[in-house]
C-alpha cells in the first residue's frame, strides 16, 4: 500500500484537546500561508465532544495557520506512518489573530509582559502521567527496579523529544500506582508551550504503539495521588541574562520577580478554572496531596501553590542561571497555552500595580483557624470547578485580561462538561477523564 503522508495541523484548545486537520505534505508551503479551515463553534466543544451552547451557531469561517517552529515528525515504528504534527495559530481569513486562539493570547500576555518590565520567560512544564492497564506491583516508587522494568518505554520516549526537537531532562517511575514524571529542559516563550503539548502527544502515541494507554489525567482515583503539572519559570532580560535572581534578598527574588509572584498569588483563586480546568482537578486540589490549597508563596514546599526552588550552585552567576520558582496549580486537563497565559497575565498585573513582595511560608496552611489565614492574606482556593468559574466570572480584572468574548464562551464550555457529569460518583468521573486526557 502506497501512503500519502499528512501533517496534522492543530490548536490545543479551550478544552486542553489537540484538535484540527490534516493535509498532505506536499501542500505544507501553501499552507503556511493560507491555513486550513476551522470555525468559531468548534471553541465550544467540551473534552466529552458535547457542544456548549455557541454565541457562534453555524456562522463564521477562521483558519489554522500550522507554526513550522512548532512541528514535529516523530517516527516510532519502521513501516508504520510518521507522526507529523504541527501547532498553530487560529486566525481570521484575513490572516489576523482570532482572539480566542489560546496561543495568540499567549503570545498576547508575553508581549504584556515586555512592555511592563522587558522580560522573557523561561518555562518548562513538569508532567506526571499513569498507565492504568500496567499491572500494579508493590514497592515500585522511585524504584530503579521499576525503572529499568519500563526502561525500553522510558528511552523510546526520550528518543522521540529528540526526534521532535524536545529537549528531555528526566523520566522516572513516580510515587503513584503505576505513575511516571517526564520533565524536558526549559524553552523561551511560547516555545514552552508549544513542547507541553507535543511531549503529551509524543507519550500518548508511544504508549499506544506499546500497547498501552497513558493518561494524563488530574486524578485516576480518588482515593489516590494525582497528576499535576509543574511549571517552572525563571526571567531573562532583553539581552538574553538571567533576571529572576537577586542575591541580597534572603529567598533570591530580585524584587521584579517578587510582584510578578505577588500578581499570581493575589489573582489565582479567580484564573484557578484555567489552570485546573476538570470538574476532578479538585479533588486533587487539597491539603496533604502535595499539591496546592492556598494562595501562598513557599521556600521548597510542595504544598504551596508556588515554590522557590532549590538551587545548587556556588558561583553567583551559575545561581542567577539556575534560580526559578514552580506553580503548582495546573493539571493536563488545561491548555498549556492558557495556563502560561493566565501566570504571565497576572505577573505583569503584579509588575505594572508593583505589588509588594509576598511572604514566604514553610508551615503547614491547613493547620492554622482562618482568622489568622485571612489576616495574613490566604484564601483557600476554590474546592469545585462551579466555584472556579464564578470566581472567574466575577474578577472583572482577570475577565480583562482576555478578549471580550472569551469570558462567556469559557463559561459556557466548562459549565457544559460540568452538567456532563454531574450524575455521576467521583470514582466514575475519574475513569471517564481518564479515557479524555
Amino acid at each position: 500500500m502506497i501512503n500519502s503522508p499528512l501533517v496534522f495541523a492543530a490548536t490545543c484548545d479551550l478544552s486542553g484537546q489537540v484538535r484540527g486537520k490534516a493535509f498532505p505534505v506536499s501542500e505544507r508551503a501553501g499552507r503556511a500561508k493560507k491555513g486550513i479551515g476551522w470555525v468559531p463553534t468548534n471553541s465550544l466543544i467540551t473534552c466529552f465532544d458535547g457542544i456548549a451552547p455557541s454565541p457562534f451557531g453555524a456562522l463564521g469561517d477562521l483558519v489554522i495557520v500550522p507554526d513550522e517552529k512548532a512541528e514535529i515528525c516523530v517516527e516510532f515504528e519502521k513501516g508504520n506512518p510518521a507522526e507529523r504534527l504541527a501547532l498553530g495559530d487560529i486566525c481570521t481569513l484575513d490572516g489576523t489573530p482570532w482572539g480566542l486562539c489560546p496561543r495568540s493570547i499567549l503570545q498576547a500576555a508575553l508581549e504584556r509582559l515586555d512592555r511592563a518590565a522587558g522580560l522573557q520567560v523561561n518555562a518548562a512544564f513538569e508532567h506526571e502521567f499513569q498507565m492504568p492497564d500496567l499491572d500494579l506491583q508493590p514497592g515500585e516508587a522511585f524504584n530503579y527496579g521499576a525503572f529499568s522494568h519500563h526502561r525500553v518505554f522510558g528511552e523510546a520516549l526520550v528518543a522521540a523529544m529528540e526526534a521532535g526537537g524536545i529537549k528531555p531532562d528526566t523520566f522516572l517511575k513516580e510515587y503513584g500506582a503505576r505513575q511516571f514524571e517526564v520533565t524536558n529542559a526549559p524553552a523561551l516563550g511560547k516555545k514552552a508551550a508549544d513542547w507541553a503539548v507535543l511531549l503529551r502527544e509524543l507519550t500518548k502515541r508511544l504508549a499506544r504503539t506499546m500497547g498501552h494507554h497513558a493518561s494524563f489525567v488530574p486524578i485516576i482515583d480518588p482515593d489516590g495521588v494525582g497528576n499535576g503539572v509543574h511549571v517552572h519559570i525563571s526571567f531573562l532580560d532583553q539581552h538574553d541574562a538571567p533576571a529572576t535572581y537577586d542575591a541580597d534578598h534572603p529567598y533570591g527574588m530580585s524584587a521584579t520577580t517578587g510582584s510578578f509572584i505577588a500578581g499570581i498569588l493575589k489573582y489565582l483563586d479567580s484564573f484557578l478554572a484555567l489552570t485546573a480546568p476538570s470538574d476532578i482537578s479538585y479533588l486533587r486540589l487539597t491539603p496533604h496531596r502535595w499539591s496546592a490549597a492556598y494562595n501562598n508563596l513557599g521556600y521548597h514546599d510542595r504544598e504551596a501553590s508556588v515554590r522557590i526552588c532549590p538551587i545548587t550552585a556556588k558561583d553567583e552567576k551559575k545561581r542567577a542561571k539556575q534560580y526559578n520558582f514552580e506553580f503548582r496549580a495546573a493539571d493536563a486537563a488545561a491548555s498549556p497555552y492558557l495556563v502560561m497565559a493566565a501566570l504571565v497575565h497576572a505577573g505583569a498585573q503584579g509588575i505594572e500595580d508593583n505589588l509588594p513582595m509576598p511572604d514566604v511560608t514553610q508551615e503547614d496552611l491547613s493547620e492554622l483557624p482562618e482568622s489568622e489565614l485571612h489576616a495574613r492574606g490566604y484564601v483557600r482556593l476554590p474546592q469545585t470547578l462551579s466555584e472556579a468559574l464564578d470566581r472567574f466570572e466575577q474578577n472583572e480584572t482577570v475577565r480583562s485580561w482576555f478578549d471580550p468574548q472569551f469570558s462567556d464562551v469559557y463559561l459556557a464550555l466548562k459549565r457544559a462538561e460540568i452538567e456532563h457529569v454531574k450524575d455521576l460518583s467521583d470514582l466514575e468521573k475519574c475513569a471517564l477523564y481518564s479515557k479524555v486526557y
